[in-house]
């Protein structure tokens, strides 16, 4: 008698979908997240950015270094998955910071300014021969990593400060504005007023979603959630990434870059986790996202880095001018500050606006699949972003830290998100 199991087709395991090259490569790199988060705290003394610790090492695993670990199909899904989880987080920082009206104004119209550096300096550079398009050296010249920031004014007893309400500000418009740019910049499937349409059409989506998790709070569904909290069902949790996977393929299916569904999720979500029970749903969401999925994201960036090409006169030539430009479109916005800071602190204000790693490196790993920007030059951009990270903070504490209040802060001291640990 035939055995039912040879009757019912089995299933492929994961080792039988995957080579066992391509499996080692996945070991390598969760290998290398783990140890990066490891390594950036191992001093007691010396607190380094995650972000660069993960880029690095996975240039050591990488083709260009040690040649063990190499990118694969499974790998790019990850990592795509990281860098929505990203954009997912920047926008929950935007709602969670509660950032005042009058601040983001301000940074927005800083915003603006640097933007109006940026786009003449991004043809200039690529007039000048730099191998990408002018505008995403403008929009990539204009971030802000604000997640990066917080935890460090926060050590060091800065967020309270006037001085610390110009950093929210700058900061939230240094990841909003330069994440609505990208994904407009980067919509070429339909004609532009159609784009504008579609994309007023998924701003109506993103706020009926908002209007909805806000308003419509039906009893029974809000006691499943809470007292699911604590418990397997985790369907808080559940609702929050179906939410990002339906806003990515709602604005995929549109023509838009991914990111920015993610980043309208993590808008929406931000609003629904504001309650007593929120923040224990943020820490589960932040054990996925920064636990696992965005550090395979920055090892893997670090993998793909194009190390030849910065390691040469012209690459480390544009890795410091990119480094100065930073300070200079980022640094211009602290002008909308006069009124309210001191020159020491709007020098830091000016260090803090320039620091800007995640976003950059997201946005030069979305130009390099969309072919506007050539490996080299984003290498030199990353580096100059990994550079920022490690300096510009560092500096600008030093400078605004009152007399008797200076703290060990000697690097960022997290991923965007995270607090320091």
């Amino acid at each position: 008698m035939l055995s039912l199991a040879l009757l019912v087709p089995q299933a492929p395991t994961f080792v039988a979908l995957v080579s066992r090259p391509e499996y080692r490569s996945i070991v390598l790199v969760l290998v290398a997240s783990t140890l990066g988060a490891l390594l950036s705290r191992l001093s007691g003394r010396i607190v380094l950015p995650t972000v660069v610790v993960e880029i690095v090492l996975g240039m050591v695993i990488g083709p260009q270094v040690l040649d063990i670990a190499h990118v694969n199909q499974l790998l790019t899904v990850f990592a795509n998955i990281g860098l929505a989880f990203l954009f997912f987080f920047a926008g929950i920082e935007v709602v969670e910071e509660r950032v005042p009206r009058r601040a983001v104004r301000l940074g927005t119209g800083g915003w603006v300014l640097s933007l109006a550096i940026a786009l003449p300096l991004g043809f200039v550079l690529q007039q000048a021969g730099v191998d990408a398009e002018w505008w995403l050296l403008a929009i990539a010249l204009c971030t802000t990593s604000l997640g990066t920031l917080v935890p460090i004014l926060s050590d060091a007893r800065l967020l309270s400060l006037p001085f610390g309400a110009a950093v929210l500000g700058t900061g939230v418009a240094g990841e909003f504005w330069p994440i609505i740019f990208i994904s407009v910049f980067l919509t070429s499937i339909y004609g532009a007023a159609t784009e504008v349409l579609l994309l007023v059409g998924f701003g109506a989506i993103v706020m009926l979603s908002a209007a909805a998790v806000m308003r419509a709070r039906p009893p029974r569904v809000i006691r499943v959630l809470q007292e699911t909290v604590h418990t397997s069902g985790q369907t808080a949790v559940r609702a929050a990434i179906l939410l990002l996977a339906t806003l990515v393929l709602i604005a995929s299916n549109a023509g838009f870059e991914f990111v920015l569904g993610a980043f309208a999720a993590g808008l929406v979500v931000g609003l629904a986790l504001a309650s007593p029970e929120g923040k224990f749903v943020r820490l589960r969401l932040e054990g996925i996202g920064f636990g696992f999925m965005i550090p395979i994201y920055f090892v893997v960036t670090g993998m793909n880095f194009d190390l030849d090409g910065l390691l040469t006169a012209q690459g480390l030539g544009l890795g410091v001018l990119f480094l100065v430009l930073l300070l200079l479109v980022r640094g211009a916005s602290a002008f909308f500050w006069m009124r309210d800071l001191d020159r020491r602190a709007l020098a830091g204000l000016a260090l803090c606006g320039a620091t800007a790693l995640p976003l950059v490196a997201a946005i030069v790993g979305i130009g390099e699949e969309r072919d506007a920007i050539s490996g080299g030059v984003g290498a030199s951009l990353i580096g100059a972003g990994m550079i920022s990270v490690l300096v510009y903070p560092l500096v600008a504490t030093k400078l605004v830290a009152p007399p008797g209040e200076e703290r060990r802060v000697a690097a960022p001291a997290a991923e965007p998100g995270h607090e320091p640990v």
